[in-house]
């Protein structure tokens, strides 16, 4: 019986392969932070693009208030937007601007928001739950959700951490989709809830 001994070159494909869990252990045994370059897949990590290098050397050289205070901003124009547009005093025979219901007739899960978001900067809550109760509901929430977050951000505030579990998120979210679908439909007393 004849048999052929198969010898091996050394090289890398003969290099042995650690346990997935000594590959970043070693990484960070030798001083070096991080993931190793090669991922446990095999796949190199991809380079990231030049707008991804410069988004990130902003961020790690901007103070720390930088992102709450833009996060602000963008806060601001759409207050501002809300408050200069006046979307209240809309013509009657005036096409909807929102494309959903301009292509179907039908008012989406945020219609009615902007007029609410109006209503609130002019302390008429009545009103504002009228064009969007959920997003009223939702509002205070979500204000201090705001300024608990850019406060710890910007000035190490410890407010009182606001939890909020996943079957509370998924319980508003199904009566935001609940409230989207009653409101579109054509029978009383559903009608009193079109805007």
């Amino acid at each position: 019986m004849y048999r052929e001994r198969v010898t091996s070159v050394p090289g890398p494909v003969d290099k042995p392969q650690p346990a997935p869990g000594a590959v970043h252990q070693a990484a960070l045994a030798d001083g070096s932070e991080g993931w190793p370059a090669t991922p446990l897949g095999g796949y190199p990590a991809p380079e990231p693009d030049r707008l991804t290098r410069f988004v990130l050397r902003l961020y790690e050289r901007s103070p720390r208030w930088a992102v709450p205070l833009a996060a602000v901003g963008c806060v601001a124009v759409g207050m501002s937007y809300a408050l200069l547009s006046n979307p209240t005093h809309a013509d009657p025979d005036a096409a909807p601007t929102c494309l959903l219901k301009l292509t179907t007739g039908l008012d989406c899960p945020g219609c009615g928001g902007t007029r609410a978001l109006w209503y609130v900067l002019h302390g008429d809550l009545p009103a504002a739950a009228r064009h969007h109760f959920v997003f009223i509901f939702a509002l205070p929430f979500l204000a201090y959700l705001f300024v608990a977050w850019a406060g710890s951000q910007a000035f190490g505030w410890r407010m009182p951490e606001l939890r909020i579990s996943s079957r509370v998120i998924g319980g508003f979210l199904a009566a935001w989709l609940a409230f989207s679908v009653l409101r579109n439909l054509p029978w009383a007393p559903f009608t009193s809830l079109y805007v």
